[in-house]
């Protein structure tokens, strides 16, 4: 039975919804987007036809209510939902009223959802079924000895890293469950856990499915996604580089038969662990569509949304999704706004620039443009950059030039770790696990171009001080640019882990510049040419034309060298705006769940003093060095904003 959709409510937000809408719009289905509050201005409310308001801001609030989601769905007279993925795309209740309220649901049925996302009940479903299963045990049912340590703590009922915990210590594991599970029922609603024998830095191999109405299930290859810090991906790419094709056919039989276990419709993922024999295990399968689906659209030339939308109305596969081939490489890296060497703490703010350059074999998902504001209620993520190419090392040199090149400006991203990893000697040899972050260490993949671009944007400061300036180009002759006496300008690189400062020196005799950052000389300099937003300089024989972009006290220099961003600070500091010593600080704007000390306790050094959650994760705050707690500032359930002061530790013996 076929019945067409007219009007498609997509019942998510950022990236994905955008990308729903754009096919919606290619098979002309109308489109309706809902919105939170802090998403009222985001780019993909207005690229729908019709937008209605889910008032609040937390996701509890708004994304997750499933019976606000159909109320808007009947307010516009919509035909289906597509839940996109995270949210309510894998709540079997929420498919369940979308069917009674008449509403086609773009996704599995509702028992198929309800099998999987119980990931214990799937793991025995599977078993049964044949595919290889992992060792585990439900933490009410029986005792981690019985899978032995390592092991991980997962949520039962959740995906994306939320309520994991790895442990390799007894004495760790009941902070690890506590951990676990508030997390894991912040972000899904359900705080049951289980425990699962960990494989030591395995790949992450997982399969593409596609089922339809009449009986046809097939497999769209594999995908690789074994690059992760918090057991969240950041690198994928299809195919993997560690399957030929022997193991090829062992994987994807094994993800065919785990669809036809539960009757699978619509488009889904079968997770494994690959091990270094070869040996591979059945870890989940997402009854959804994956943040990564770009990289198997890339290498097929398939819409999976379309395919969704198709099957969802009834219709069979089409011949081209069952005869799928694979074509070249694609390579994926998300792009958050975090900072890495604080350990990978989500950071929010304003975007005051967000330009990533497009051209033959890339292409751009998100949610964000100049201006957006990033809060602290929803996913970090600001885009997936995609690159495809003839082969794995085609992809991988176009997706690190297509970052770097990229302009950034407001936040700090992990677009240098990106750029690092897309160039490093292992993985452009294939030598990817989950392990891969430790062995390279993320504070160590940035670049070291900052001093050159103080100089940089004190000569665009310059620029923009002096009346008649003159544009890009060689300098008028008529133009006097000279200064006998040394002009001094100092910038901080401001960051979660410390702050950086460049005290620059210079003076312009015509085109030569004498300059030094810190004290160190800046090398023989010539000034090709100036303004406010461009410099051309010439420094050792080497020219470069470096984009400028003044916000307030901030200046963002971008070039071929790297990016920075400098903040100008005054050359003595204001002392109330000074934190007194021992000061701890909000690392991020969030909610103080947990204050676990009083003031008066003595504590030891990286003791935890309290627990923050921002973005569906929880970040611990803890003691710098040994001493007593002076000061407790906040309580359990204040919001605190970035740089606030917590607590005051004073130094002990």
């Amino acid at each position: 039975m076929t019945k067409s959709i007219g009007k498609l409510l997509v019942a998510n937000r950022g990236e994905i919804a955008a990308r729903v809408i754009r096919t919606a719009h290619a098979l002309g289905i109308a489109t309706v987007a809902v919105h939170s509050d802090p998403d009222a201005d985001a780019p993909y409310v207005t690229l729908a036809d019709e937008a209605i308001r889910l008032p609040g801001a937390a996701p509890a609030d708004t994304y997750l209510r499933g019976e606000a989601i159909i109320a808007a769905a009947a307010r516009t007279a919509a035909d289906a939902v597509h839940p996109g993925y995270g949210f309510l795309s894998e709540n079997a209740a929420f498919a369940r009223a979308c069917a009674g309220a008449g509403l086609i649901f773009v996704g599995p049925a509702p028992g198929t959802i309800e099998a999987m996302g119980d990931k214990v009940a799937a793991k025995v479903m599977m078993a049964e079924a044949g595919v290889p299963v992992l060792p585990f045990v439900t933490v009410t049912a029986g005792h981690a000895a019985d899978i032995g340590f390592p092991l991980l703590v997962k949520a039962a009922f959740g995906g994306g890293g939320r309520g994991m915990r790895l442990v390799t210590d007894p004495a760790e594991l009941t902070e690890a469950v506590s951990a676990a599970r508030r997390e894991a029922a912040a972000a899904f609603g359900d705080g049951t856990v289980f425990l699962e024998h960990y494989v030591s830095d395995p790949r992450h191999v997982e399969v593409q499915i596609l089922g339809d109405a009449h009986g046809n299930l097939v497999h769209l290859f594999e995908r690789e996604c074994s690059i992760q810090r918090r057991y969240q991906k950041i690198v994928e790419e299809s195919p993997s580089p560690a399957v030929d094709g022997t193991l090829r056919a062992a994987l994807t039989q094994a993800a065919v038969t785990a669809g036809r276990a539960v009757g699978y419709t619509g488009a889904g993922t079968v997770e494994f662990v690959l091990a270094r024999d070869g040996s591979f295990y059945f870890l989940e399968m997402n009854t959804r569509l994956q943040v990564e689906h770009p990289v198997t659209e890339e290498v097929t030339g398939l819409d999976l949304v379309e395919l969704q939308l198709r099957i969802a109305e009834g219709q069979p596969l089409p011949p081209e999704a069952r005869e799928a081939a694979i074509s070249g490489h694609a390579i994926e890296a998300r792009l958050y706004a975090e900072d890495v060497a604080a350990g990978f703490l989500p950071v929010t703010g304003t975007l005051h620039r967000f330009a990533i350059p497009s051209g033959p074999g890339l292409r751009i998902d998100t949610g964000y443009r100049d201006g957006s504001r990033i809060s602290p209620h929803y996913d970090a993520m600001l885009a997936k950059v995609i690159a495809h190419g003839r082969t794995r090392a085609d992809a991988a040199r176009r997706l690190a030039r297509a970052l770097q090149t990229a302009e950034i400006h407001g936040l700090t991203t992990n677009r240098d770790l990106l750029v690092a990893i897309l160039r490093e000697p292992d993985f452009l040899a294939g030598a990817t696990d989950t392990g891969y972050l430790t062995r390279h260490e993320p504070a160590a993949r940035a670049g070291h171009a900052t001093a050159r671009h103080a100089l940089v944007a004190a000569l665009a400061r310059q620029a923009v001080n002096r009346a008649g300036a003159p544009v890009l180009g060689t300098l008028p002759s008529g133009w006097r640019n000279v200064f006998s006496v040394p002009q001094r300008v100092g910038y901080i690189v401001p960051n979660t882990a410390g702050q950086q400062q460049y005290d620059v020196e210079y003076r312009v005799l015509g085109a030569t510049v004498q300059a030094s950052v810190n004290g160190v000389p800046a090398g023989e300099a010539r000034l090709r040419g100036t303004s406010a937003d461009r410099v051309d300089l010439e420094i050792d024989g080497t020219r470069r034309v470096y984009r400028v972009h003044r916000v307030g006290p901030d200046t963002y220099v971008d070039a071929s060298d790297g990016s920075s961003a400098l903040t100008e600070v005054p050359r003595f500091g204001d002392p109330e705006k000074q934190a007194a010593a021992g000061s701890l600080l909000a690392p991020m704007p969030g909610l103080v769940r947990r204050v676990l000390v009083e003031v008066g306790t003595t504590v030891a050094a990286g003791q935890p003093l309290l627990v923050l959650e921002a973005m569906k994760m929880e970040q611990t705050v803890a003691a710098p060095a040994a001493g007593v707690v002076a000061e407790l500032r906040v309580k359990a359930g204040e919001q605190v904003a970035a740089g606030q002061v917590l607590a005051v530790v004073e130094a002990g013996s």
